[in-house]
């Protein structure tokens, strides 16, 4: 709930013993669900997906472009930059909760004088990804109030991969997926990411067998990938400038994938998501292969 003392609170004890006492309001919980602002991409596309409004989130217009839907509801106020929000527009929404990612942990003493701040951590090193999807999703639905919608997303997203699966190809071979830095340098995904572990629900193969890093992506040179057998996914979006510079690369025409005609580009997907990253991820996937394979 809000900060008690503040002017918010005082606002919402008295709207709601008005209420009770003309008989329109059975419990405090009966008023409203927590209004909940986030700061975190993962987060708030985990609370649209619950059917939840976020009162708040940061950069909207960055997260259409870099996670792509779901589609944040109009109502959510944009709330600036994920790293320095507008603290004073965030106090005016009133949330009764303020949620963030261990990386905005730095803010949260200055985000706790508005609201109660929860910590929701995920990609944690040594620890499988897909459990720790589950467990965020849970953790949120508890915060949201929404504990039905969270195993109800759950149980849609396994029975969505597992239809997926179905739907693949027969031979698939080896895939490498990566996402452009600049002109000259890629996140190439692997072990402990959201690719990695949708292509091991899918039964796919990754090709990149190199270290990564907590988010489960090393940045390397396209030089790199040179005499890796597989075949490229590029996720957008691609960097101003780099896809026009790529036409011109030597580099990169050699690639395999761009000789042979067989590379895959697939639209936003918020590589550091959640479930609705992993499914859109997916989806994206697995309709470029069949199609794919229908050209071969």
């Amino acid at each position: 709930m809000t900060a008690a003392g503040s002017p918010a609170w005082w606002h919402r004890r008295a709207l709601l013993a008005l209420l009770l006492a003309l008989g329109l309001a059975a419990s405090p919980r009966a008023l409203a669900q927590p209004a909940i602002a986030t700061l975190d991409w993962t987060l708030a596309e985990t609370l649209v997906a619950l059917g939840v409004t976020p009162v708040g989130v940061a950069q909207v217009e960055a997260y259409h472009a870099w996670v792509g839907a779901p589609h944040l509801p109009e109502a959510a106020v944009d709330l600036g930059l994920r790293s320095q929000p507008n603290l004073e527009l965030l106090a005016n929404l009133a949330p009764d909760h303020i949620l963030i990612s261990p990386m905005f942990a730095n803010l949260a003493p200055r985000l706790s004088h508005i609201a109660p701040v929860a910590t929701v951590p995920l990609y944690t090193p040594g620890r499988e990804t897909w459990p720790q999807l589950h467990e965020l999703t849970h953790q949120v639905g508890r915060l949201a109030e929404r504990e039905a919608a969270a195993e109800r997303l759950i149980a849609e997203t396994e029975a969505r991969l597992a239809a997926l699966r179905q739907r693949l190809p027969e031979r698939v071979p080896p895939l490498l997926v990566v996402q452009f830095m600049d002109e000259r340098h890629v996140r190439v995904f692997g072990e402990g990411g959201l690719y990695q572990a949708v292509m091991a629900r899918l039964g796919l193969e990754n090709a990149w067998r190199g270290e990564t890093n907590a988010w489960g992506f090393s940045l390397v040179g396209l030089e790199q990938l040179a005499g890796l057998e597989a075949r490229l996914v590029v996720v957008e979006p691609y960097p101003v400038g780099v896809e026009a510079a790529l036409a011109d690369s030597g580099l990169w025409q050699q690639q395999p994938s761009v000789r042979n005609d067989s590379l895959i580009t697939l639209p936003p997907v918020w590589s550091f998501g959640a479930l609705p990253s992993a499914i859109r991820f997916a989806e994206h996937l697995v309709a470029a292969l069949e199609e794919v394979s229908h050209d071969d």
